[in-house]
C-alpha cells in the first residue's frame, strides 16, 4: 500500500468545520518550492479526496498553506487589517512511503494548532 496525505480544518472559535478554505500543497526539495496541488475545503472542513493521493505520493518535505484570512473575513471573524493570521504555512516531513499522513489545522482568528492525525 502506498502512502497518502489528507487534511481538514476546524474553526475552534465557532466550533464547526471550516468550509471554503483554499489550501495549496508544495513540495520542498533542493531549495526549490514546487506547487503540487490546490483545493478548497468542503462543508465538513475536509478536502473531497486526499490532497496527495497514493498514486502521486512521495516521501519528503512538504508545506501546506491554508488561506485562513479569506475564511476569517468571510465569516466576520477577521478584525482589523492587517490580520493577525492570514496565510498559515505548515511545513512537515513524510518519511514512511506506506503511511497515511493526516495534517489538520485547528483555527481561530488569533491562534492555530496542528498535529499528526490519523
Amino acid at each position: 500500500m502506498s502512502g497518502y496525505l489528507t487534511t481538514h480544518v476546524l474553526d475552534t472559535a465557532k466550533g464547526c468545520p471550516a468550509k471554503g478554505i483554499r489550501i495549496v500543497l508544495h513540495r520542498l526539495s533542493d531549495g526549490e518550492r514546487t506547487q503540487i496541488t490546490e483545493t478548497v475545503t468542503n462543508d465538513d472542513g475536509r478536502t473531497d479526496s486526499p490532497i496527495l493521493p497514493s498514486d502521486t505520493f512521495q516521501t519528503g518535505t512538504y508545506e501546506l498553506v491554508f488561506f485562513a484570512g479569506d475564511y476569517l473575513r468571510a465569516t466576520g471573524q477577521a478584525g482589523d487589517d492587517p490580520l493577525f493570521l492570514d496565510e498559515v504555512p505548515i511545513r512537515f516531513g513524510m518519511s514512511d512511503a506506506a503511511a497515511h499522513y493526516h495534517v489538520p489545522l485547528l483555527l481561530s482568528p488569533y491562534g492555530y494548532s496542528t498535529y499528526r492525525g490519523s
